[in-house]
């Protein structure tokens, strides 16, 4: 790294001073290594590595933008990996906390062919009684009711995150009272 980022120094210089080859040159240098950073900082946070792109391109922006803030005397990477930083968080506080949940984990669960081994309905009902309400309405409308999640999100007023989020927790909830009788 300390060849490149003597490489980008130089070529930051060059670009402040009027280079426009040399900016180019400088962008195509950084992206993949910015495109990189987000998509760990990103899969440390929990979050879908998806969203890299969007946030690179914001650094990428905020570097053109603030480029005359950058000290000349100064080593180039610091300053952009502080700027990278600022909107990989920024990023992050306006999704929020969000948890996804692939829905494939959960297919064995989804009504279908019942194995031998599921609970009669009148205990599953029993059962579902015991959580939560917003758990037990999702749970009721896809697992029992073969409600897809978009109509799901849509009869509840839920966005699909939510019953997605809703439907594990309520899952692994139902699971829980499962294991412990």
């Amino acid at each position: 790294m300390r060849g490149g980022e003597t490489e980008w120094t130089g070529l930051m210089r060059s670009a402040n001073a009027g280079d426009g080859v040399a900016y180019h040159r400088l962008l195509r240098a950084i992206t993949p290594v910015l495109r990189a950073a987000t998509r760990r900082g990103l899969a440390r946070a929990g979050q879908p590595v998806e969203q890299a792109e969007d946030i690179v391109q914001d650094i990428l922006i905020a570097v053109h933008l603030k480029r005359h803030t950058w000290d000349a005397n100064a080593p180039f990477a610091p300053w952009l990996f502080a700027i990278a930083r600022n909107k990989l968080i920024d990023a992050l506080r306006r999704r929020g906390r969000r948890i996804f949940v692939n829905i494939d984990d959960f297919t064995e669960t989804l009504p279908g062919e019942q194995p031998e081994d599921t609970l009669p309905p009148g205990e599953v009902a029993s059962h579902l009684e015991k959580l939560p309400a917003r758990q037990r309405d999702v749970l009721q409308s896809i697992a029992v009711e073969s409600v897809s999640i978009k109509d799901t999100a849509k009869k509840l007023s839920m966005t699909e995150g939510a019953v997605r989020v809703a439907l594990h927790r309520g899952l692994s909830n139902l699971a829980n009272k499962l294991g412990k009788e």
